[in-house]
């Protein structure tokens, strides 16, 4: 029979020296729980018909988990150690190797604190839900603890679980609250994650159930499995595809335009702020942690596809007449300098990647509540139906112009760094050819130079375009209201913070990276050698990545 007990007991003393801090108290746990049971407490709200009851409470329950997590960091979390923190491990399901395994590191712990920031805000962005509002609310509690376990959790098969689970939330959200062709969108979205994530599943079970009759998933196990060349890169090919849905990499990208196009406010915020950032964090913790030497042979192509997403998406971005669609496709362009910073080889390249996922968490999260509140005011998103309402609507207007600063990588904003960190990481990154290097920064900076083209014209269009009479005579263009400018204070507060000073958020995972991107050169020094099996086999790797040990032997 299978048994819910706690697992034989674990050693403190040894999981101190295999680099895992034990929780002194349950965080983590805390911090997915909390909101999921607040969401189960909601159909049981007294409430007079518009939701006033139970948006407080959710706002309520939402800030505490909040709290929680900035608890967890300050109290449990040390910025310098490398290793899994606030760990706490139960078995849960042993017949099948399934344990209650969470934990934080420098991979996490800030993706972790984004998701509780950024749900706390859309809450408050869904305050004019009334439309089935103990519904709506029960989801966006329910996503918040789902998308808190994705970055928590510590065992594969428990993160397939929480990944999936999450889907549902987002698919309700779109299908009945979302705009004319909500159901499209919905079942669009689910189709591509849902059918991508069965790659999660077979990689997980692959990898736990290797070496071994005793099926294991939890990451501290699986990465120090030592798995062929062979079976890495078969795990590497699916897992690359189900998380290149999310995050989203082009081809596989079509869900996103279509789901931003329909969502609500908050729904944007959550979908740009945090969903895709899911993406590009499975990428670094399976990807690249667990799966070295695969990485150091596919790192080539997610940075030739970090660079299809700047220019195509920057490109598709410049040609949208629809303002949800066009800021999704620069929310893809910007996800590309993710990829070529998790395709590098340098600590610097890899933190601006991480960096970037949470700067346009931020970024990405106050344009989309923009566009949200923009089209309550106007009852349109085509641009050529706007103009003219920069007079009326002037503290809109500002608002808009600092996060579209923001957004296009203004000195003085997160993007800004970010940005000039992977473009700086990669440039001297040495495991790439010189001639490489120099195309890719040089392609990446045309996606840079398209930006604050698209983005400046399209504000121009909105509020100094051709005045559309009828919009601004017949539509009530009331400015921006206190709330609306609280949420995208507190989303710029971060942006120019980390703008001036990076090391804000850098320090909090700065050792991790460092530790990451030592293993991911190891591997590609051992692939490279001449004498490595993958060689005398026939297969090369890429000509344009070389290790630098292989150089010096040549004397070149």
């Amino acid at each position: 029979m299978l048994e819910f007990a706690v697992s034989a007991p674990f050693d403190p003393a040894a999981d101190i020296a295999a680099g895992i801090i034990p929780a002194q108290f349950p965080w983590l746990s805390l911090s997915i729980l909390f909101p999921i049971v607040g969401a189960l407490i909601v159909p049981f709200i007294p409430d007079q018909g518009e939701g006033k009851q139970v948006r407080w409470f959710a706002l309520a329950i939402a800030l505490i988990t909040f709290l929680i997590t900035v608890g967890a960091y300050l109290s449990g979390y040390d910025p310098g150690f490398s290793g899994l923190q606030l760990s706490e491990r139960v078995s849960w399901l042993p017949n099948l190797g399934l344990t209650w395994a969470v934990g934080a590191d420098g991979l996490s712990m800030p993706l972790i604190l984004l998701t509780s920031f950024i749900t706390a805000l859309a809450v408050l962005a869904a305050w004019p839900v009334t439309f089935k509002p103990k519904l709506f609310f029960f989801l966006i509690l329910a996503m918040d603890g789902g998308q808190i376990a994705v970055f928590a959790v510590q065992d594969m098969l428990l993160f397939f679980l929480a990944w999936e689970l999450e889907l549902l939330p987002v698919y309700l959200l779109l299908a009945i609250w979302g705009g004319k062709r909500r159901q499209y969108a919905a079942t669009k979205f689910i189709l591509y994650t849902a059918g991508s994530s069965l790659f999660i599943l077979l990689a997980a079970l692959a990898m736990g159930f290797m070496g071994g009759d005793t099926p294991n998933f939890e990451y501290t196990v699986l990465a120090q499995k030592g798995f062929s060349t062979g079976f890495q890169l078969l795990c590497y090919a699916g897992l690359l595809i189900a998380f290149g849905v999310k995050l989203p990499i082009v081809p596989l990208h079509t869900w996103l335009p279509d789901a931003h196009g329909e969502a609500t406010a908050p729904v944007h915020m959550l979908l740009a702020g945090i969903l895709l950032k899911m993406g590009g964090y499975a990428l670094m913790r399976f990807n690249a942690e667990m799966l070295p030497e695969a990485h150091a042979q596919f790192a080539p192509l997610l940075v030739v596809l970090g660079v299809v997403n700047i220019i195509y998406a920057a490109l598709t971005s410049f040609a949208q007449r629809n303002l949800k669609r066009k800021i999704a496709y620069s929310s893809i362009s910007h996800m590309g300098f993710v990829l070529i910073g998790i395709g590098s080889f340098s600590a610097l390249g890899t933190s601006g990647a991480m960096l970037q996922m949470i700067s346009h968490g931020l970024i990405g999260a106050s344009l989309f509540f923009l566009v949200g509140a923009t089209y309550d005011r106007t009852h349109t998103l085509q641009l050529d139906e706007m103009g003219g309402v920069g007079q009326k609507m002037r503290v809109m207007f500002a608002l808009w112009t600092v996060c579209s600063l923001a957004s296009l990588a203004l000195p003085g904003m997160s993007g800004f760094v970010s940005e000039l960190m992977v473009f700086t990481g990669f440039a001297t990154d040495e495991a790439y050819t010189l001639s490489f290097r120099i195309v890719i920064d040089g392609l990446a900076a045309i996606g840079v130079i398209l930006t604050p083209i698209y983005l400046l014209s399209m504000l121009r269009e909105i509020f100094f375009g051709k005045e559309n009479a009828q919009l601004t005579t017949n539509t009530n263009l009331v400015d921006a209201e206190p709330r609306e400018i609280y949420i995208i204070g507190c989303l710029l507060v971060p942006i120019i913070g980390i703008g001036l000073y990076p090391r804000l958020m850098t320090d909090s995972y700065r050792t991790a990276i460092e530790a990451l991107v030592e293993r991911d050169v190891s591997a590609m020094e051992v692939i490279s050698r001449p004498t490595a099996p993958l060689i005398r086999s026939g297969s090369l790797t890429p000509a344009m990545l070389r290790a630098p040990q292989v150089i010096s032997s040549n004397g070149s």
